[in-house]
């Protein structure tokens, strides 16, 4: 076993020296869903989908956006297409889809790093510090592109998304498979999630789960925080004592 001696430990700038940390915690890996907590791209699938809606003859409302947190994009053009009443074949369906991704894409590509979140790269740079891995668990298919625009694609160890799962939220096979890619035992875990069936994919994955946004939505998160500029590392070592629901 490698010893750590009298090597010194920078003291974390959120109040937790990261020697302490990694002494005291049984999380030892955070993973993080990508839109709503690392960055908020729901302005971006709203004028796609909207785009999309308006062609198709009907209007695609802010509302009904909300609803498509957390969902793929096969189940969103389904719930999209059942509000508007119409009935298109599979074969239709996956050009639409595609249609609707490339308009997306081209939004992504001009993201830059103003768009992180608050807080989002600050506690990246304090958890890899910590010595704790990080990985993504996203349904987007472009979540490597949006990482790559904003900057921070090197401050991840693994990245699973929907290119890599089949099962959307709240099946907890994202977050699963973040874990193995990590090399991590789902209960050394925590995920970060901003979205109901991210929450209770986290805890049917058997994960601590950090819920970014309200106490009263995200009701079976573990604690619950208005952004990640609000996360520390004493935080995540109270986690600890926290029993699973």
């Amino acid at each position: 076993m490698k010893r750590l001696g009298k090597q010194k430990f920078k003291k974390s700038s959120r109040g937790l020296n990261t020697m302490d940390y990694r002494l005291k915690s049984m999380i030892k890996a955070c993973i993080f869903d990508l839109d709503g907590v690392i960055v908020d791209t729901a302005v971006y699938h709203y004028q796609a989908w909207k785009r999309l809606a308006n062609e198709l003859g009907f209007d695609f409302t802010e509302h009904q956006n909300e609803q498509l947190k957390g969902v793929s994009r096969v189940r969103s053009l389904e719930l999209i297409l059942g509000w508007g009443n119409v009935t298109k074949t599979p074969a239709e369906q996956t050009e639409l889809a595609t249609r609707k991704n490339q308009w997306y894409v081209e939004m992504i590509n001009r993201m830059e790093p103003s768009e992180i979140l608050p807080g989002a790269l600050e506690f990246l740079q304090t958890a890899k510090a910590a010595g704790l891995k990080t990985a993504l668990g996203s349904a987007s298919k472009n979540s490597s592109i949006i990482l790559e625009r904003v900057g921070l694609l090197p401050y991840f160890d693994a990245i699973v998304d929907g290119n890599h799962v089949t099962a959307s939220k709240p099946d907890p096979e994202v977050f699963l498979k973040g874990a193995e890619a990590l090399g991590m035992n789902p209960t050394e875990c925590v995920v970060f999630e901003d979205a109901i069936a991210g929450v209770q994919a986290g805890k049917a994955g058997g994960m601590k789960v950090v819920g970014i946004g309200s106490p009263a939505v995200l009701t079976e998160a573990d604690i619950v925080i208005p952004g990640l500029h609000e996360m520390t590392l004493e935080k995540l070592k109270e986690l600890n004592s926290v029993k699973n629901r």
